[in-house]
């Protein structure tokens, strides 16, 4: 009997996507047995103050980015939907195209201190395995069940084991704001890119 389609379903700003954000869908692969991973750009982010770069830069550059894993799918769907997106409309959908499939949502460290206060969280967990990755100490240890710091209450997240990575969006848009060197937190494509369309230097 052929096995159900393993979707994992990965969301973000990726303003600009980094080498952390690869590495945390490369090891949702290999932990998750993922057949797909459908990696899709922020539209107009419900929670998110300040302005994104264009959706057509930060497309181009998901692609860029995940171009080494065949698993990965950069999905345009939440840049095309007009208004607020949420994750449960995008979850909802896939779930409506693949019906038979389980789908795991992967989140970062930041995304899961802030999974409680998300637009219909319930649903989002019947929809979904919420699979959460680390880059700190601190969350590396609840990931290992050592640290009641890093508790937050909500629906069950399955730990998502990835190497420490300190990088940050913020930090590199900041870097290249000051006409820093990136070429250790972004892919080379993406640095190409980003140096070639002028971004986020007058950050």
């Amino acid at each position: 009997m052929k096995q159900p389609l393993r979707i994992g379903v990965f969301g973000g700003a990726f303003d600009p996507p980094h080498l952390a954000h690869v590495a945390l869908v490369r090891s949702a692969i290999e932990a998750l047995q993922l057949d797909e991973v459908r990696v899709l750009p922020t539209g107009q982010a419900w929670h998110r103050q300040g302005r994104l770069t264009d959706a057509v830069h930060r497309l181009t550059m998901a692609r860029l980015a995940f171009a080494g894993l065949k698993q990965v799918v950069v999905d345009d769907r939440e840049i095309r939907r007009t208004g607020p997106s949420y994750t449960v409309d995008t979850l909802t959908e896939i779930a409506a195209e693949q019906p038979k499939a389980q789908l795991f949502l992967l989140i970062g460290d930041d995304q899961r201190r802030s999974l409680p206060a998300w637009h219909r969280i319930g649903e989002i967990a019947q929809l979904a395995i919420i699979c959460a990755a680390a880059r700190d100490p601190q969350v590396a240890a609840w990931h290992a069940g050592q640290s009641d710091d890093a508790h937050v209450s909500g629906p069950d997240i399955q730990p998502l084991p990835m190497p420490l990575m300190p990088i940050s969006a913020s930090d590199i848009r900041e870097r290249l704001s000051r006409q820093a060197d990136v070429a250790t937190l972004v892919a080379p494509a993406v640095e190409r890119y980003i140096h070639e369309h002028h971004l986020y230097s007058t950050r």
